[in-house]
């Protein structure tokens, strides 16, 4: 069985899961509400105030479904009550973001700032120049959110500049002064 799968989710006090037809999963909890179409073959089951989610059978397919819909169900669960944040740092000369009203605009080294729109049930936080903060209860969404604005401009190796993810390690290289002449 998976190790994954077969473990029970508590679910905090103040939050509902409810199941509907088709396995349309919708948590509710204080920070808000999720719904997510989970796969027809998994059955979610929610009693003493604990969700499990079982499998019909071992067939390889079904088994690494338990592991994800366990996960998936949990991130929910997660999402509603506490919520998800991911942090981005800004290295370099002039390489700055800002909020304009709920919008994030970055500068990046180009001739114009780009600027990110806020999609629903995600919300910016600049607390300085150099670091945005992307939070929200849909952890693929934060994540997803959170890609784009690194994808503005990615790290580069032989400086580092560029947008990063807080603690994320930049591999440096050595440039062509580096390299030894005879």
């Amino acid at each position: 069985m998976s190790r994954i799968g077969k473990q029970p989710i508590s679910l905090p006090s103040g939050v509902d899961v409810a199941v509907a037809e088709g396995n349309l999963v919708t948590v509710k909890g204080p920070r808000g509400s999720l719904t997510q179409p989970m796969h027809p073959d998994m059955r979610i089951l929610i009693e003493d105030g604990q969700a499990r989610v079982e499998r019909p059978d071992d067939e390889s397919f079904h088994r690494s479904l338990h592991g994800l819909t366990r996960s998936l169900l949990a991130n929910m669960v997660e999402g509603v009550t506490n919520g998800f944040e991911k942090r981005l740092q800004i290295i370099g000369v002039g390489y700055r973001a800002a909020l304009k009203g709920k919008d994030l605009e970055v500068q990046a080294g180009y001739s114009h700032p780009v600027m990110v729109q806020v999609p629903e049930g995600i919300e910016f936080d600049v607390p300085a120049p150099t670091s945005i903060v992307v939070r929200g209860n849909d952890k693929q969404a934060v994540g997803e959110i959170a890609a784009k604005i690194r994808k503005i401009r990615k790290p580069e190796p032989y400086k580092g500049k560029g947008i990063r993810y807080e603690g994320e390690y930049v591999r440096k290289k050595a440039g062509k002064a580096a390299k030894g002449g005879a």
